[in-house]
């Protein structure tokens, strides 16, 4: 475990936290005037590995040399000139700091941080951190890497859990949940929707399927996994008979299909390693999952349209009405799929970058 302290003065900036994996969602935008909850469990960190706001530069005004390496194989709007490297924590596991009111940003309901570091450390005033907590957007406080330090923390040594321990006890996450958005006139409220995580999830899933298809028709397994990824595969690969086959595969389950072209495997939330298959024989195409969505994919929780037959057990909370299913079709984050897509060297394949310029053109409005 750590604890940041300011490189200015050395004071300590936060509790002592643990490192985890960077989430799928972390930069992600979801619908307009939702209040998406914090994006780091407490007691965690996540290191963002590329720059985030200010100062910007177009495309037009970047060296293609540079760009790969910096990792980004095709076109993007604009990217950012600022410092890498930073933390990721929740709110509440800051310390000694004060916000900078003058540093607001063009957010409407919070701090959006588009005016750089808003929050500064109490013992010698050097802006430390950014806090980002308006509408539409995960609530985090990212340290610059170089504005705070890691210091170990003496006699705190945590192994990551095994695969077998994650299949075991992982917690999956639900595709459906309330989103709230901001007050009005009529107090707060909320609407039923697919998970912002797993738009965000498909998003970078979607990316490393094209690649795995290699243009070619893909069919995913049935059911819900189908509902996520179906869609927009067969919208945006070759129409045609399936001729690659994708399967879930990973920790606690049977031995992949050698028949199949593709696994969707789990990403362990600690260490970020993606799972892989033992032995000669795995398939060349691993597709990543965040643990939570892929636990949900191989043991979806039930759904009862209506209520069940008999009595309900005494022991059991009755839940009445039934939560509803979204009344639209299941959309992969746009922004994540192209943040995931530019980075990946296959995409300077022709007819991966035609898919990707066809984002702001020819793409289906519904489809993302």
């Amino acid at each position: 475990m750590f604890v940041f302290v300011c490189a200015g003065c050395g004071a300590e900036l936060t509790t002592p936290l643990s490192q985890v994996s960077l989430p799928a969602h972390a930069r992600q935008k979801y619908g307009n005037g939702a209040q998406l909850p914090v994006l780091m469990q407490s007691g965690t960190f996540a290191v963002d590995p590329d720059p985030w706001g200010g100062p910007w530069r177009m495309w037009d005004e970047i060296d293609p040399d540079e760009a790969e390496a910096r990792g980004i194989y095709a076109p993007v709007h604009a990217l950012s000139d600022s410092t890498t490297g930073a933390s990721l924590i929740a709110p509440g596991d800051i310390r000694g700091t004060r916000l900078l009111p003058e540093k607001r940003g063009g957010a409407c309901c919070g701090l959006d941080g588009a005016d750089g570091p808003n929050m500064a450390c109490q013992a010698c005033d050097l802006p430390v951190a950014t806090r980002v907590d308006d509408c539409s957007l995960w609530q985090a406080v990212r340290l610059g890497s170089d504005a705070v330090h890691r210091v170990p923390v003496d006699g705190v040594h945590a192994e990551p859990l095994s695969w077998a321990e994650l299949a075991q006890k992982g917690e999956g996450t639900p595709p459906f949940e309330p989103i709230g958005t901001w007050g009005g006139r009529l107090g707060s409220n909320h609407y039923w929707s697919w998970s912002p995580q797993w738009e965000a999830a498909a998003g970078q899933a979607l990316a490393h399927l094209l690649v795995a298809s290699q243009g070619q028709p893909v069919k995913v397994p049935d059911g819900l996994t189908a509902d996520v990824f179906q869609r927009a595969l067969d919208a945006l690969l070759p129409a045609g008979p399936p001729k690659r086959r994708a399967a879930l595969a990973g920790p606690g389950q049977p031995s992949p299909d050698a028949t199949a072209d593709i696994l969707l495997v789990p990403v362990h939330p600690q260490t970020g390693r993606t799972w892989a298959p033992a032995g000669p024989t795995a398939p060349a195409h691993l597709v990543p999952l965040p643990l939570g969505v892929w636990l949900w994919l191989v043991s979806p929780q039930p759904y009862l349209p209506v209520p069940a037959s008999g009595r309900i057990p005494q022991d059991v909370l009755r839940d009445d009405p039934l939560p509803p299913r979204p009344n639209y079709l299941f959309r992969a984050d746009r922004g994540t799929f192209q943040h995931t897509l530019v980075r990946l060297p296959a995409v300077r394949s022709p007819w991966l970058r035609t898919i990707l310029e066809n984002l702001t053109q020819g793409t289906p409005a519904d489809l993302f």
